[in-house]
């Protein structure tokens, strides 16, 4: 699809409107998540306007406003401390950017495979125990610059070092992050209409800070007006293993956040969004990011609205967003040096409040205490253990758990039929033919798809052809037979044959006849064995028996 399909100017009023509502909503958060990911704030920016640019330009959702979001940089934050860490300097930082970049080649590869409409499958109590324990995350690891003091690394330091960070807290720096946590939770949504509360927190707390507060407060510093510089992508060999890893959780990640606000801006817009598309431009976004040292970032939730209520309707309203920010950087990078951390800090744990799934947390064990305990799991994983064990073991307990119940219902509808009374299945005619040969005859109904779950029960109901003369099997309501299940037949057709069982098989068609035959399970049953309906195969047995077919019964 060609991108002029998402870019005209017959909206240009409401695009422009649109995108520098969002690029003032957004300016604040990149400057947050810049700080808190270690970066600085001027990465923040990097990425808002490379990111915001390109994904609008080659993305698939004309509305979306792409920005760095929470869970990325909680993501990039573990990134970067590991790897400044083992490869202080240079080279560690661009190790980092490099992950970014393959990021971005992943999420390109993901939409070239067209994967998009596959990304979001993904059960929503682990989204909503993941989404959650970001959340989490973000707000242990704001608490340091909020009390003033340096951060200490990871959730568990932070943790263990509150007594002493209390015990050193400033109280300019903390009242101060406290006035901006109120601006935000309690402006007016009459002012709030008028004027962003986070660009609002950040006007006013950097006004106090520079005139109550002058030089008593840690702030940003120095913001390098100007061109980025360029970090060339870094491949370390001992250490690739681990950035490949890193790089496809901030892709799959990445991903996951923009499709998920992409269907946001369907609901609103009711415009249906190009999900492969969407991840081509997220992807030459990042890579653009990362080789010029900004975050990774996704589809924004909060801008994307912003947009769509402000006018924006085509991908001009998301460039403008970005160049709208790329002239903040050449004209006011002076009014950033001055910014408080408190209130940036502040920012960052509104957001990480409100990435947290305070609905579903609160009613998920009244809902199901299964979902409830994987939701809860998946959570305390991401918080104290690892996010990519938190999210495979979530996944994994989840789909076993579908999975079984899946296997549940297709057990209940694997009927074995020996007795007419017992055969509500059936026509009337069908049950007076099986009265006939009653005892001798075991009738395997198959009453829904098969898949590998429902090989147990076929197993199951294979115990039993030992007592019967026939075994017939019915594939009238099969629409899907899987290789599992086919296995399991084939297996039970043999035996039978091996027992002297007269086998029929009634009602097989399409892809559920193809695979049979596939199986070999076909060549097995007789040419006019093999029938349409299940009345002709009992006409059958009846006269094989020798008993009165039907005909002569009506």
């Amino acid at each position: 699809m060609n991108i002029t399909n998402y870019i005209h100017t017959r909206n240009l009023r409401g695009d422009f409107f649109g995108g520098v509502t969002a690029a003032i909503v957004g300016l604040p958060m990149a400057l947050a998540f810049g700080v808190a990911s270690g970066a600085g704030a001027i990465a923040g920016i990097y990425s808002a306007v490379l990111l915001g640019f390109f994904a609008a330009l080659f993305g698939g959702t004309p509305t979306l406003i792409s920005n760095p979001t929470g869970p990325m940089t909680v993501v990039f934050t573990a990134v970067i401390a590991s790897f400044t860490v083992k490869y202080p300097g240079p080279e560690g930082w661009a190790i980092a950017f490099t992950i970014v970049m393959m990021a971005g080649a992943f999420q390109i590869l993901f939409g070239v495979l067209r994967l998009g409409k596959y990304v979001t499958l993904m059960p929503y109590t682990v989204i909503s125990g993941f989404m959650s324990g970001i959340g989490v995350i973000m707000v242990i690891l704001q608490l340091p610059p909020l009390l003033g003091q340096e951060g200490v690394g990871g959730v568990l330091n932070t943790v263990m070092a509150l007594p002493e960070l209390l015990e050193n807290l400033s109280l300019p720096e903390l009242a101060l992050g406290g006035l901006t946590l109120a601006i935000l939770f309690l402006t007016p949504s009459q002012i709030a209409r008028v004027c962003p509360p986070q660009l609002l927190a950040l006007l006013l707390g950097t006004g106090i800070s520079a005139t109550l507060f002058a030089n008593q407060l840690r702030i940003v510093g120095e913001i390098p007006a100007g061109l980025p510089e360029l970090y060339l992508p870094t491949i370390s060999l001992p250490e690739l293993q681990l950035m490949l890893i890193d790089a496809v959780m901030l892709g799959m990640l990445g991903c996951i956040d923009s499709l998920l606000t992409s269907v946001i801006s369907d609901s609103i817009t009711q415009y249906e969004h190009n999900s492969d598309k969407e991840l081509i431009g997220q992807g030459v976004g990042n890579i653009l990011s990362g080789l010029c040292g900004g975050l990774p970032g996704a589809g924004a939730t909060m801008g994307t609205v912003v947009n769509i209520q402000a006018g924006g309707r085509t991908a001009l309203s998301g460039m403008i967003h970005a160049l709208t920010l790329l002239m903040f950087v050449f004209v006011a990078a002076g009014f950033t040096e001055i910014v408080p951390l408190t209130v940036l800090a502040a920012i960052a744990l509104k957001v990480g409040l409100d990435i947290v799934d305070w609905s579903f947390l609160k009613r998920a064990h009244h809902l199901s205490l299964k979902a409830a305990a994987i939701m809860y799991g998946v959570l305390l994983l991401t918080v104290f253990v690892d996010l990519i064990v938190a999210v495979g073991v979530g996944v994994f307990v989840a789909n076993v758990l579908t999975i079984q119940r899946l296997s549940d219902i297709q057990s209940q509808h694997i009927k074995a039929i020996t007795d007419p009374d017992a055969a509500e299945l059936l026509e009337h005619e069908e049950q007076l033919l099986l009265d006939r040969v009653k005892g001798q005859v075991l009738l395997l109904h198959l009453g829904t798809s098969l898949s590998f779950g429902a090989a147990k029960a076929i197993s199951q109901r294979h115990s039993l052809i030992g007592q019967y003369r026939v075994l017939i099997l019915d594939f009238r309501d099969v629409p899907m037979l899987g290789v599992t299940a086919s296995l399991a037949m084939e297996k039970m057709v043999k035996d039978a044959r091996k027992r002297g069982l007269d086998v029929y098989v009634v009602g097989s068609s399409g892809k559920v006849e193809r695979r049979l035959e596939k199986f070999e399970i076909l060549s097995q049953v007789p040419r006019d064995h093999q029938t349409a309906t299940l009345r002709e195969a009992l006409n059958q047995v009846v006269e094989t028996l020798g008993e009165t077919p039907w005909a002569s019964v009506v």
